[in-house]
């Protein structure tokens, strides 16, 4: 294989649009890569090619064939050979690990997009790239874990969190040769800005007492302070451990969990109307109007579904909890509940992988999705108004009955 000893750019050029290359910029990279290696191997030879000279110390062996991974895509490129010794031009291997990290760069981001291994082999296909396997997609989304892992340790400065929501995602995950379910922990927050911000992920084994203790202990470690109601599922070991870590809080029961529950408890076809009826309770004007709702609620539903109403009224203080605080809270929370947002968009990215390998590629995907979805809340306008902010930090609850939640000792069902 030959290549030109110069480049007359003009003609090489007008050359180019005559043929009507098709990619002119591979062209373009590949012609001007090899005119500097040969430049550069006749500096080490003492002399051009071709030429005779008594300071020439080394001669031209023919070239060698070398792939190179570009922006451009994947040029082909003739690496001259010597007689004597070895040449490999240390600029390439500069410019390849940077031309690598450009495509680690897509390779990562469409990994944080959800987008399936062989998706993302197609994608680099259309790059240029001619191949790239499940491992090296892997390898390559390991560069988002310096940034998930700043993420997650950050300390949490921008408090008081005056409302926290708490929930957990399942996943499937392989270990010991078995498929197994983690649990994925997240806490949301409202900070002193009136902005949300995801305070923090952890996976463990269990959805227990023990696992959230320790991730709430180290989210107060980290700086979470000033909370006044956390929303959460009724699962016991949360609720346990949201009372040993956050003491003198409200914790209000997550409506949605809590009305799936609910609906188990009734026919399939009375279904849409029991849940129009709990929608009435969320929707009233005040306090006292929220309560009197809740009592004609379970009147409504005494006569036909008893079993239904027994529960909807043994879990009269843990739904009414946010009847505290102001109704600017409440209308906030009950139409742009952020956890259950959240979740359909981990969830989104998570259904394309499936099973994950390991528990490092779980914290490494979803935390790279709240990290993202931290940033766009930040950029977002208030999710909370200030003047209302204001209201909870000074402690005026309007409220006729001005008595907030405490942590029950026993939960129902």
């Amino acid at each position: 294989m030959a290549v030109p000893d110069s480049v007359d750019p003009a003609a090489w050029l007008a050359e180019q649009i005559r043929q009507g290359d098709p990619d002119l910029l591979r062209s373009m990279v590949k012609t001007m890569a090899e005119t500097l290696m040969a430049a550069e191997a006749d500096g080490v030879c003492g002399a051009e090619y071709g030429m005779r000279s008594d300071e020439r110390t080394n001669r031209r062996n023919g070239y060698r064939s070398r792939e190179w991974d570009t922006r451009a895509s994947t040029v082909e490129l003739a690496i001259p050979k010597l007689r004597s010794g070895s040449y490999f031009p240390d600029w390439l291997l500069e410019r390849r690990r940077r031309a690598e990290q450009a495509l680690i760069s897509v390779v990562a981001t469409s990994y944080l997009l959800g987008v399936s291994t062989r998706r993302v082999d197609k994608l680099v296909e259309q790059l240029g790239i001619k191949h790239i396997s499940k491992s090296q997609v892997s390898q390559m989304a390991k560069v988002l874990d310096t940034q998930v892992e700043t993420f997650r340790t950050r300390a949490l400065d921008a408090g008081p969190y005056a409302f926290v929501w708490l929930d957990t995602l399942t996943q499937k995950v392989r270990e010991g040769g078995r498929i197994i379910n983690v649990h994925v922990l997240v806490a949301t927050a409202v900070n002193a800005n009136g902005t949300r911000e995801i305070l923090g992920v952890e996976v463990t084994s269990a959805e227990d007492g023990a696992g959230w203790l320790t991730f709430l202990r180290s989210l107060v470690a980290r700086g979470l302070s000033g909370v006044q109601l956390v929303i959460s599922d009724a699962h016991a070991g949360l609720v346990a451990a949201v009372g040993a870590t956050l003491a003198g809080v409200s914790w209000q029961r997550c409506r949605t969990h809590y009305l799936r529950n609910l609906l188990t408890r009734v026919p399939k076809s009375a279904q849409p109307w029991v849940a129009t009826l709990m929608r009435t309770i969320f929707d009233q004007p005040t306090s006292e109007a929220v309560r009197t709702q809740h009592t004609w609620v379970i009147d409504a539903l005494e006569a036909k579904y008893p079993a239904a109403c027994e529960r909807l009224d043994a879990a009269r203080d843990e739904l009414l909890a946010f009847a505290a605080f102001p109704r600017e809270v409440w209308r906030q929370i009950w139409s742009n509940n952020p956890q259950e947002r959240l979740n359909k968009e981990i969830r989104r990215r998570t259904d394309v992988v499936g099973i994950f390998p390991d528990r490092p590629s779980i914290v490494r995907l979803v935390g790279a999705v709240l990290a993202e979805q931290s940033d766009e809340w930040t950029e977002a306008r208030r999710y909370m108004g200030l003047d209302v902010l204001a209201k909870i930090r000074m402690r005026v609850i309007v409220s006729d009955t001005p008595q907030q939640n405490p942590i029950p000792q026993t939960l129902t069902a």
